[in-house]
Formats: C-alpha cells, sequence, structure tokens
C-alpha cells in the first residue's frame, strides 16, 4: 500500500493525458450524441486499465456505464462524466497544462476523477467486490439515473463519489435539495382603462416571495431562495400569470419535510388569484454520520500513505452522493480531483494532487474490499 503514491506518481503523464482526452470530448449533459461518444472514451478507458469492459445500461437515450467485479458488493464507486459546459467550450477553455494547473471543460467536475479512479484501481491485484457505475445526467439532476443508482448503493456496502474536491477536503455531508416551480394564475385587464377589473399576478408573486424567503432558518442551515421570476405580457396589461422557481437547501430531514409542509401550505393573498405548484424534495441531506467512519478510515490512510493530514468539509451543493447515502449506504465524498472553479470559466485542476488522490482511492478501496463484517460506520 505505501507503494501506491509512487506508483501513481510514475503514471502521471499517462493521467495527464488521460484527462486531455477526455475534456477533448465535450459532453454536455442535454446532447445525448455527444454524451454517447463521451462514454466510449470513458468505457476504452476502464477498459484498458481494469481489463473488464462495463455494461451499457440505456435509460431514456442515454447510456450509463456499469462495472462489476466479482459480485460487486463490498464498495461502490460512483462518478459522472456529462458536464455543464455546452459544445463548442473547448474553442475558448481549451484542455491544456499550464504551470501545474490542467484546465478544459468539465476537467475538474469531474473528468479529473474518473481517470483517478480506473487508474487507482488499475493498481489492484483483486477487484473482487468492487463495482463502479459512471452516470451521463448528473448535472440535471440525475433524472434516467437516480434508480440505478440507489438499486447499486443498497447492493453494497460502502460508496465512494469521486466528486471534486475544493483545497483537498473531502466532502463529509452535503445540504439535501428540495426544488419548486410555483404557478400563480390572476385576471387580464387594461393597465389604463379598467385596471380594477384586473387580478394582479406580479403583485400576488410579490407577496409569495416575501411568505417564501421568511421559511429560511440560517441557525439551522436551511436557506430558501426565490430564483427565476416572471410575470406579465405587456407593460400595459394587468398580467394574468406569474411564475417562481424556488431552491431549498437543508442540513436535516426534519428540515425538508418543514419546509416542504409549509411551501405546499400557501395560500393566495389577493382574492381572484390562484396558486398551482410543482416540484418537491429532490435529495435527501448527506449527513455527517453516513460517512463519519469512512472518513476517519481515509484519514488514517492518507496519513499511512505518508501524504499528511486530511480535512472534511460540509458544503452546500447535492450530488449523487446525496441518493446512496439517502438509501442508508455509508458514503463519502469528494475523493476526486483537487483543484476549484467548478462550473466557471478558471476550472482547473492540480496536477501535482492527482497520484496522491489516487492512493487515496486505492488503499480505501483495498481495506473495503476486504472480507469482513465491519461496515464503517
Amino acid at each position: 500500500m505505501r507503494g501506491y503514491p509512487a506508483a501513481l506518481e510514475a503514471r502521471l503523464p499517462a493521467m495527464v493525458e488521460d484527462v486531455l482526452e477526455l475534456v477533448g470530448t465535450e459532453s454536455p449533459t442535454a446532447d445525448k450524441a455527444a454524451v454517447s461518444t463521451c462514454a466510449k472514451v470513458v468505457a476504452d478507458l476502464g477498459t484498458r486499465l481494469t481489463g473488464t469492459a462495463p455494461e451499457w445500461l440505456d435509460a431514456a437515450g442515454r447510456p450509463h456505464l456499469r462495472w462489476r467485479f466479482g459480485a460487486g458488493d463490498r464498495v461502490l464507486l460512483l462518478g459522472h462524466y456529462d458536464t455543464v459546459w455546452p459544445l463548442g467550450s473547448l474553442a475558448t477553455h481549451p484542455g491544456e497544462v499550464v504551470d501545474g494547473r490542467l484546465t478544459g471543460p468539465g476537467c475538474f467536475d469531474m473528468k479529473g476523477g474518473l481517470v483517478q479512479l480506473f487508474h487507482a484501481l488499475s493498481l489492484l491485484d483483486d477487484l473482487d467486490g468492487v463495482s463502479v457505475l459512471v452516470t451521463g445526467d448528473e448535472e440535471t439532476g440525475a433524472p434516467s439515473s437516480r434508480e440505478l443508482i440507489e438499486a447499486e448503493a443498497r447492493r453494497t456496502r460502502a460508496v465512494l463519489v469521486l466528486e471534486a474536491s475544493e483545497e483537498g477536503a473531502l466532502k463529509t455531508a452535503r445540504k439535501g435539495i428540495s426544488s419548486y416551480d410555483l404557478r400563480i394564475a390572476g385576471r387580464a385587464a387594461h393597465a389604463g382603462l379598467e385596471p380594477h377589473r384586473g387580478v394582479n399576478a406580479t403583485t400576488e408573486l410579490a407577496h409569495q416571495v416575501l411568505a417564501l424567503a421568511a421559511l429560511a432558518d440560517p441557525a439551522s442551515g436551511t436557506t430558501v431562495t426565490p430564483t427565476v421570476a416572471a410575470s406579465g405580457t405587456t407593460q400595459n396589461t394587468v398580467p394574468a400569470a406569474a411564475r417562481l422557481q424556488l431552491d431549498v437547501r437543508v442540513e436535516t430531514l426534519a428540515e425538508q419535510a418543514r419546509v416542504d409542509a409549509a411551501v405546499r401550505g400557501l395560500k393566495p393573498v389577493l382574492a381572484g388569484t390562484s396558486i398551482e405548484l410543482h416540484g418537491g424534495p429532490d435529495r435527501a441531506p448527506l449527513q455527517a454520520g453516513a460517512s463519519t467512519g469512512l472518513f476517519l478510515q481515509a484519514r488514517r490512510l492518507y496519513s499511512e500513505l505518508g501524504l499528511g493530514e486530511l480535512r472534511g468539509v460540509a458544503v452546500g451543493g447535492g450530488s449523487d452522493g446525496n441518493f446512496t447515502a439517502g438509501v442508508g449506504t455509508p458514503t463519502l465524498d469528494g475523493l476526486g480531483a483537487v483543484g476549484g472553479g467548478a462550473h466557471a470559466d478558471d476550472e482547473h485542476v492540480l496536477v501535482a494532487e492527482m497520484p496522491r488522490r489516487a492512493a487515496l482511492v486505492a488503499a480505501l478501496v483495498a481495506e473495503l474490499q476486504a472480507k469482513t463484517d465491519e461496515v464503517p460506520s
């Protein structure tokens, strides 16, 4: 095990080359053809480094890739290859390495992590008990892969998520996410001739925005954020319709339930208006208890590998790790590339950290696949 960092350091040029190939195969979630092309590159990478070809699992016309070694029921490694970057982003954000930083669309979130995953597995003589699931729709909330992710998590004893890592910290907790779409109906009228005949949906929207924002509880870590709003058709018409999108982030299931009940209990303020609500809780929180045992194990291994001290951090963003923790499987997130700028112009991977993080993944997998009755908790 202690030789993992040196072995992966020797492979660093190949790892960089593999990330640049993946980055150069653009894969915005909405473009199924592009996603399928990138899936082929990921499949070839995993096959080359593990000696085993994946299963192609088609869901809603989009491929997800699964490797099972033996029963594949000891540890699941989870990742995705879709990105938020539209086709053509390489023209302005080329895949390249400058001053130790690898850049390009999706390098940090999370193609660098996928390369580290497969290079880590390639060090192990025996992969019995390991499974790998790489999906193609994480960036849009996993609509076609969620059931697959949850089913795979239920049959394994631990999940390692290869999402990106800011400043090297592992993600030991993630907030749960609820998303709502509020639609308000009023009544149109001429704003100059007879505004009294109308029922103003924009005014009703304003009442609802204030009521919703008041549901936030900073002391509990709960944010309730009205985001996209629209209403009206012309400047001289009392608006007959309005729409509001709402983002809710919570640290506990109790807070998720509280906010959901309050949102569903909204009543119109203006006579003559009505409210139609869509959406609800999407991802349960990845609470700290789901990762405690795995994080302590990872921190010990990181030290034993001679790599220093490992930190954990709680974050507001969600990942597929929320789903795996939500079905009760111990889950540790943020084991992918170290860098920053996810979804932003400065997205980058710190090249020097790639062998170190891959070595940690290899060590974790080696311990977790050991056939004992101990389950991290």
